[in-house]
């Protein structure tokens, strides 16, 4: 990660885009931050709180406008954020998110949708997975990326496979009317890019989902979005489904940035829609593993399933962010065969999209990250200290 700048991890397009994030400034906290071709430039006078910034009626046009301080390069950042070499009296890059809710959607493609399902009947064995993936494939083929959630055909399929005792609570959320949307990690616990990303020190089969992560104000609009790694933990979850909540939400198990970029002329939903998330996993045992996920083979739109998570059924007043799902699942063997993937201390993880940029991080357990010590009541005081809470 060292020897990356910034022109590793902004978008294709440079700093044509609005790309907004957030740093830490020693001696002041969390500042929002427009990252600008001349400096990344401190505007929280303007928006304090990345929240903010996203509900106001054009947040790019707000952000390549607003006036600031100058903090320091993208580069100077970059190289100050890892925090095993990180100089405490120099900034540094966080998560490009505050007060929104952590939201994701799983099961949203259909290959994603058929190793969950296999997970389950593995219950977390990743021995048996392979033998368990030839069955279930046999029993419901390997392409149902043109069936919709919900319709007549789905439900019929539905019918099928439970006359056939090959139902599954993975695939009723795939193909069912119901998508799956659940709280990935506490509001501002995401850790960003060039940080640790922790999985849980007892798990032994697990993998990164590369994933668009969309930003969405309080009245559901989506105003832009982001990259993601929603780690997971294959062998918690497939021992029961009840487990999810352990198998998603560890310290540092939630990574996002490196920037928002928000909807202006150069980037809109339409372009997440098309975007394709390349997923590169780089170990210290010269292992390396690739991949890629295309929103267009998406089950559910974006768009779905805003409408699945806020409604008169549940509202998030500060906003949410929502992780889209992801079709990679990765089966390569890394040790023994039959074994499949699964994370080593040490792994670099690159998820890049061309209109997003890149997200770094470094895998390591949990316990040994940083550990998540600025909460809510801590930021509140922060704000208060600076005058940045209003009003109105």
């Amino acid at each position: 990660m060292s020897s990356m700048d910034a022109a590793d991890i902004l978008p294709v397009d440079g700093y044509r885009g609005a790309l907004a994030g957030r740093v830490w400034r020693p001696g002041v906290g969390p500042c929002v931050v427009a990252i600008r071709q001349e400096a990344v430039v401190d505007i929280s006078a303007t928006c304090a709180t990345m929240s903010d910034l996203a509900a106001v009626a054009d947040p790019a046009r707000t952000l390549k406008s607003a006036p600031g301080e100058r903090i320091a390069s993208l580069d100077e950042l970059m190289a100050n954020t890892p925090s095993d070499h990180r100089d405490g009296s120099k900034p540094w890059l966080l998560a490009p998110i505050d007060l929104q809710v952590i939201k994701a959607a799983g099961v949203t493609f259909a290959v994603s949708m058929l190793e969950r399902v296999i997970e389950e009947r593995a219950r977390g064995d990743a021995g048996a997975a392979a033998a368990i993936r030839a069955e279930v494939l046999r029993l419901v083929g390997d392409d149902l990326s043109r069936l919709k959630p919900g319709s007549p055909e789905a439900m019929a399929l539905k019918q099928v496979l439970v006359a056939q005792g090959a139902w599954s609570q993975y695939l009723e959320v795939g193909i069912g009317p119901d998508a799956e949307v659940f709280t990935k990690a506490p509001t501002l616990s995401a850790v960003g890019p060039f940080m640790d990303a922790g999985l849980h020190p007892h798990s032994t089969w697990n993998n990164p989902e590369p994933e668009v992560v969309i930003v969405v104000t309080a009245e559901g609009r989506i105003v832009g979005a982001t990259l993601g790694n929603d780690v997971n933990l294959r062998d918690f979850e497939g021992r029961s489904a009840l487990l999810l909540s352990k198998a998603k939400d560890n310290n540092a198990s939630c990574a996002l940035g490196p920037f928002v970029r928000f909807f202006d002329e150069s980037f809109s939903l339409d372009d997440v829609r098309r975007t394709t998330v390349t997923l590169t996993v780089e170990g210290v045992d010269g292992f390396r593993l690739e991949g890629a996920s295309s929103i267009t083979k998406i089950s559910r739109d974006p768009a779905d399933l805003v409408a699945q998570t806020l409604g008169p059924h549940h509202q998030y007043p500060d906003g949410f962010v929502l992780f889209l799902g992801t079709m990679f699942a990765p089966t390569q063997d890394r040790d023994e065969p039959g074994m499949g993937f699964t994370h080593k201390s040490g792994d670099q993880v690159t998820i890049a999209a061309p209109e997003l940029g890149t997200l770094v991080n470094r895998i390591r357990p949990s316990s040994e990250c940083e550990p998540w010590t600025f909460g809510l009541s801590a930021f509140m005081r922060n704000l208060a200290q600076r005058g940045l809470l209003k009003s109105s």
